[in-house]
């Protein structure tokens, strides 16, 4: 009896130790979402913020879309495993909007990193009157992808003419 008891324990850490639930989420690498945008996030410092960049492949300002810059948190970096966070993504040049996200860091089936998102996209408007159409409101889902170590994202950004961009 004492011999099945441990077997049965025995089995159930492994399979606890092998399921994604036991595995850590991390927020740091390169991310794509459903729309095909990057995120490269740096590491996350003990304090539990994170800098990065955001390449958007979807926008309505029209013109040359940059590599932008983020900064968030995460809450409680190095207890959760699957841990809430937050970023600003400031858009570098090509639209007077800002864009907030939230979200959570998952691990599914056969290991797979997700980050489920909400975000918001805050445009500037020329009156009051008109802030009811300048945020808008959406979902994300990010996907780790494998890219070599380091920031990659400017090598994918499209290729933009600074001389025909008019001056700040």
């Amino acid at each position: 009896m004492a011999s099945s008891g441990l077997a049965l324990l025995l089995a159930l850490a492994l399979a606890t130790r092998a399921s994604p639930a036991g595995r850590k989420c991390e927020l740091s690498g390169l991310w794509r979402n459903d729309q095909e945008s990057l995120m490269e996030i740096s590491a996350v410092r003990a304090d539990g913020g994170f800098q990065g960049e955001y390449l958007t492949r979807v926008s309505l300002a029209g013109g040359c879309i940059r590599v932008s810059p983020l900064k968030g948190a995460q809450h409680d970096p190095g207890e959760a495993a699957w841990p809430t966070f937050g970023f600003t993504v400031r858009w570098e040049r090509f639209s007077n909007a800002t864009a907030v996200f939230v979200g959570q860091c998952f691990v599914g089936p056969g290991g797979k990193e997700l980050l489920a998102t909400t975000w918001l996209l805050r445009e500037a408007v020329g009156s009051l009157e008109d802030d009811w159409r300048a945020t808008r409101v959406g979902r994300n889902v990010f996907t780790r992808k494998r890219s070599p170590k380091g920031k990659v994202l400017q090598s994918w950004s499209p290729s933009c003419d600074d001389s025909l961009a008019p001056a700040p």
